[in-house]
């Protein structure tokens, strides 16, 4: 879960790594074939949930760290953004389209949290709607020692982001070390994710566990495909 150095900085990391949030929100929209109403599950900043603002009738986001919660609803003022755990969670009223974008999914440790989660995300979809999700790597696609190198500026900031990836077991290790330059000081922070490289055959496994029908597209906003799925 991110803490508040990292939500900082964020967007601003990963659009200066060429992150297109409106393209990719645009692009799932239509995958979706709605414009109605929206829920970005793990909606992070909102960065992505600002453009489905622009393109659907009704959004509302669900965010795990209060960090990252704190920048969204900065963004999105108005805009109905809830607490909680992708794991299990009740929001009030059904939609068109449920999302979970930037392979967010990954950070659940196993089956049975994969299944609770998507099976709460389902039970949240309108007849006839829709759950779009990215995943992470699947195991035979991770490069172990895959080393990421950026420099972005972004103002009066300068943000370099130094990433390696290792095997961790059924778990990919990523460490991420920052380094924020403002003309007040220089600060560094350390970030370490377990995402955990759950096959292909386990996803879809657990959107049959939640009742639904899915199919897999390749590609997706990072490489790594979207699940486009709807409930039986």
């Amino acid at each position: 879960m991110y803490g508040a150095d990292a939500a900082q900085v964020y967007d601003e990391c990963y659009r200066g790594r060429g992150k297109d949030y409106a393209a990719e929100a645009a692009s799932v929209v239509e995958l979706a074939g709605s414009r109605g109403s929206l829920l970005d599950v793990a909606c992070g900043t909102g960065a992505h949930l600002a453009e489905f603002a622009r393109l659907c009738a009704h959004v509302q986001g669900l965010e795990l760290s209060e960090d990252m919660l704190a920048v969204a609803r900065e963004r999105l003022p108005g805009v109905p953004l809830h607490h909680g755990d992708m794991r299990g969670f009740e929001l009030p009223g059904r939609f068109d389209v449920v999302t979970c974008l930037f392979s967010s999914i990954g950070h659940l440790s196993d089956e049975a949290e994969l299944s609770a989660a998507l099976t709460a995300m389902a039970g949240h979809l309108a007849p006839g709607g829709t759950l779009v999700v990215e995943p992470w790597w699947f195991p035979e696609n991770f490069l172990p020692g895959y080393v990421a190198a950026d420099i972005v500026k972004a103002g009066q900031r300068t943000i370099s982001r130094v990433s390696h990836s290792t095997l961790d077991g059924r778990y990919s290790r990523v460490e991420v070390h920052y380094v924020v330059a403002e003309p007040w000081g220089i600060r560094s922070f350390v970030d370490v994710h377990h995402i955990t490289l759950f096959e292909r055959a386990q996803y879809e496994a657990a959107f049959a566990t939640a009742g639904c029908a899915v199919d897999y597209v390749e590609g997706g906003p990072s490489g790594r495909g979207l699940f486009i799925a709807r409930r039986r």
